[in-house]
Formats: structure tokens, sequence, C-alpha cells
């Protein structure tokens, strides 16, 4: 997570974007991640709900804005990948050094778990950013999308949210960035092992028996 931040966004400058603009800063920087900028939007949000935790802001209101942002950024990713197509998603991935074959290889896995990946997707840097557009990409139905984004954000929200809230209360904000990126491997890990075992159930569902 940490690592995608560009060197001249610090830490102490996201800190003080979140104390100066409060709310927006959340809002417009999940937004912006999710439909497909690189920006850190997740950590201005453990940042949101740091300060929530220390007084500063309020946890209804951090809670609020990144549930918000998130639906509306990921909206926006889904219809510039429905409208801008593969050529889009090419440029977004030369921005993290993703090669083309490997994007391939993304298309083809998202279209056979598009739901999954836009639900559990926000909890990866990565997949949180290429999920909209990715979901665009491959003209996943709008209803099912719809769904599967405002229920992801509100649990991904009310996780990060909440997580840096209390420990807004314990901890000091390195400390807290330092525990978020661990948990993003955690993350990873968890996930795919749960895509991995739900192909496993459903490959012997559809295999006959012998």
């Amino acid at each position: 997570m940490l690592a995608l931040i560009p060197e001249l966004i610090t830490l102490e400058t996201i800190e003080a974007l979140a104390q100066e603009y409060g709310y927006w800063a959340v809002f417009l920087g999940i937004a912006l991640e999710n439909a497909g900028i690189p920006l850190p939007g997740e950590t201005i949000t453990l940042v949101g709900g740091f300060l929530a935790g220390s007084g500063e802001l309020s946890y209804g209101g951090v809670l609020g804005t990144a549930i918000g942002g998130a639906i509306l950024g990921d909206n926006l990713g889904y219809w510039l990948g429905r409208w801008g197509g593969w050529s889009l998603l090419v440029r977004l991935g030369k921005l993290f050094r993703i090669g083309e074959e490997k994007l391939e290889g993304a298309r083809e896995q998202f279209s056979n778990n598009a739901g999954k990946a836009v639900f559990w997707g926000r909890f990866v840097a990565l997949l949180r950013i290429f999920a909209g557009p990715m979901a665009g990409l491959v003209e996943m139905p709008y209803g099912k999308f719809l769904a599967y984004n405002a229920a992801g954000a509100a649990v991904w929200a009310g996780v990060t949210v909440t997580a840096a809230y209390f420990c807004g209360r314990l901890v000091s904000l390195e400390t807290l960035m330092s525990w978020a990126s661990q948990f993003t491997w955690v993350a990873l890990l968890a996930i795919g092992l749960v895509v991995a075992v739900s192909l496993w159930l459903e490959n012997r569902k559809s295999t006959p028996l012998g």
C-alpha cells in the first residue's frame, strides 16, 4: 500500500491534507483511486479514521465519505473501462509497470470471477484501482456490478475506518501505517485462497462422477 505512494506525497503531506480539508480529502482521495487514478486513497482514509480516533474528525463523517467515495469512484472506473476499452487499461497498467500479458491474464481471471473481484478487491491496493475499469471492460452487467460495488464499499470502509479509529486512540500514525501495510499482504493471500477454493469447488461440481 505505502509503496504506491509517490515519493513527493509523504505521510506528513497526507495528514496535513486530511487535517485541512477533512471529509473532502477522504472522499476525493478514495474516489479518484477507485476510478483508476494511482492516488493513495486508502492511506488518506486510514489517516481520516485515525484523526477521528484522536477527536479531530467524526467517525460517522469519515465512514460516510469513505463509503460514498468508494462507490462513486468505482462507478467512474466502470464507465471508463466500458467506454475507454483495452487501450485505456494498458496505459493505466504502464503507470504500475504491469505488462500487457499480465493484464491479459488478469482480464481472463476477472471475467470468470467478476463479482468476487469487485467485492474483495477493495482490500488490495492494485485490485482496488483496477477493479472498476476491468469490470467495465469485460462488460459485467451494471446492476450486478453496482450491488457488489456497494456491498464491498460498505465492508471495506467499515473495516478500514473502524480499525483506524480505535488505533488512533492507542498508537502513533506511523505504527498504524506499518500495521496496515502488513495487513495488505495478509488480505491478498486470504483473497487468493478464497478464490482458489471457490474455483476448486465449482470444478468439482461440474466434473461428472466416474
